[in-house]
C-alpha cells in the first residue's frame, strides 16, 4: 500500500523516526526454541533434566552442598521456570539479566565432593556442558514424545540454537558443544562411564518424588497425586541406562508406556486456556509480536 505522505519511499513520514522492531531477545519467534519451550510438557521435561543432572557426581555435590532445594523446593522450581522464560522469551536485556544472576551464583558454588574427594566449581565448562546437554536433551525428547511435531532438521536446529545459552553462561565458543541430536547422543555415550546414582542423587530423587506440601493443599486439592504422576512421567522418560543407574527397570516396554502417558498428559493440558499453561514471559512476547504484526 502506498503511503499518503508525499515523497515517502520507506513507509515513514519524512523526518520522523522509523518505528523500531521489538526486541525478541536471544532466539525470536522464528526459532525452534520458541516452539519447544512453549509446549505444556516442559514441566516433566524439566524434572527429567534434574534427575539426569544428578547422575554426575560433581554436579550433584554442588547441588547437595549449596542448593536450598530441601528448604524451598517450590521456590526453586518457580525460579527455574522464570529463568527459562526470561532467557527464551524476554528481551535481550531481560535474558542477559537472568543469565548474569546464574553466573553470579555459579561463582559461589565450589567445593569438594565428599564421596570422591574431587574438587568442583559450577562455572567449570565441563560441568556447564553437562547441565546444558541434560536440559537440551530433556526438553527436546519429552516434548516430541508428547506429540510436538518437529522434523529431524528442526530438532537439530533446536540443539544448535541452545548452544547460545551455554556460551553466554561460560562455555567457550571453541568447546565441542553438540549441535545435532546425533551429537547429543554421542556426548552421553562418551560421558556415561563417569556417571552414577550416589547417595546424594538418590536422596534428591526421593525428595523430588515426595516434596513437602502444606497440609491444606494435600487434603483439599489434587496437587499430591498430580505431582506424583508428573514426576513418575519424568522418571519413566529417562534413558534406559539412566533408569538402571537409579535401580529402576530399563525395559523397552517402559519407554512405550512413557510415550503413551506423555501424549495423554499433553492432550489434557492443551485443553486448558493459554493463560493457565503459558508463563508471563511467553505472554509478553506474544503481545509484542501481535503489536508488531
Amino acid at each position: 500500500m502506498r503511503s499518503e505522505t508525499s515523497g515517502d519511499t520507506d513507509g515513514t513520514t519524512m523526518g520522523a523516526i522509523p518505528r523500531q522492531a521489538p526486541d525478541f531477545g536471544l532466539f525470536g519467534p522464528q526459532s525452534v526454541t520458541w516452539r519447544v519451550h512453549a509446549d505444556p510438557m516442559m514441566l516433566p521435561a524439566g524434572l527429567r533434566a534434574l534427575l539426569l543432572q544428578a547422575l554426575h557426581p560433581l554436579a550433584m555435590a554442588g547441588v547437595a552442598e549449596h542448593s536450598r532445594y530441601r528448604e524451598d523446593p517450590w521456590g526453586r522450581l518457580i525460579r527455574t521456570a522464570q529463568y527459562v522464560g526470561a532467557v527464551t522469551y524476554g528481551s535481550t536485556e531481560q535474558a542477559e539479566q537472568a543469565l548474569a544472576r546464574v553466573r553470579a551464583v555459579h561463582l559461589r558454588v565450589r567445593g569438594t565432593d565428599p564421596e570422591t574427594g574431587a574438587s568442583y566449581r559450577a562455572d567449570d565448562p565441563e560441568l556447564l556442558t553437562w547441565v546444558h546437554c541434560c536440559e537440551t536433551d530433556s526438553f527436546l525428547r519429552v516434548t516430541r514424545a508428547g506429540g510436538l511435531r518437529l522434523t529431524a532438521a528442526e530438532a537439530d536446529r533446536y540443539v544448535a540454537e541452545q548452544r547460545e545459552t551455554a556460551w553466554r553462561l561460560g562455555v567457550p565458543r571453541t568447546a565441542p558443544l553438540p549441535a545435532t541430536v546425533r551429537g547429543l547422543a554421542d556426548y552421553f555415550d562418551r560421558i556415561r562411564p563417569e556417571l552414577r546414582a550416589g547417595p546424594a542423587a538418590r536422596e534428591a530423587a526421593r525428595f523430588a518424588l515426595l516434596p513437602p506440601m502444606p497440609l491444606w493443599v494435600e487434603l483439599a486439592t489434587p496437587a499430591r497425586p498430580a505431582w506424583t504422576g508428573i514426576m513418575a512421567l519424568g522418571v519413566a522418560s529417562l534413558p534406559r541406562w539412566a533408569r538402571r543407574l537409579y535401580g529402576l527397570p530399563g525395559w523397552p516396554v517402559a519407554d512405550l508406556g512413557a510415550r503413551v502417558a506423555t501424549r495423554s498428559l499433553r492432550t489434557s493440558l492443551l485443553v486448558l486456556p493459554a493463560g493457565l499453561r503459558e508463563g508471563p514471559h511467553l505472554r509478553e512476547a506474544r503481545a509484542r509480536l501481535a503489536a508488531h504484526a
